[in-house]
């Protein structure tokens, strides 16, 4: 599997942003699948998780009721729609893909394949 994301941009505070991240190759289906992001100097950090199903969604606190993770099996792709962005959402975002389910992950654990990334830059 390879993942490829795009959809980063310069925005204004309290614009949107929609991400994608599609994968290539087979049993995309079998994979859950996670946002994170990172800033210089930081860990990478988690944003946002969806499973195989969208009946397992997780969120980071500081981007409840802002970002929306969503999937479509059919097109291989993940998604995540960001609004009302905040300066402090601006970092280069990665989606990564896993054959297990974590409610909150952090980089260290057990991802399959990350993508490039993609930059998000938010003006105050």
């Amino acid at each position: 599997v390879q993942l490829q994301a795009c959809g980063g941009g310069l925005v204004q505070a309290g614009r949107s942003l929609r991400l994608s991240c599609a994968a290539s190759g087979r049993n995309f289906r079998n994979y859950s699948m996670y946002w994170f992001r990172q800033t210089p100097g930081k860990e990478r950090e988690f944003v946002a998780g969806i499973g195989r199903t969208t009946s397992f969604i997780f969120y980071e606190d500081s981007v409840k009721g802002r970002f929306t993770i969503s999937r479509d099996n059919a097109k291989n792709t993940m998604y995540l729609q960001m609004n009302s962005l905040k300066p402090e959402d601006t970092a280069v975002y990665y989606c990564a893909v896993s054959r297990n389910v974590y409610s909150a992950p952090k980089e260290s654990y057990d991802f399959d394949y990350w993508g490039q990334g993609t930059l998000v830059t938010v003006s105050s």
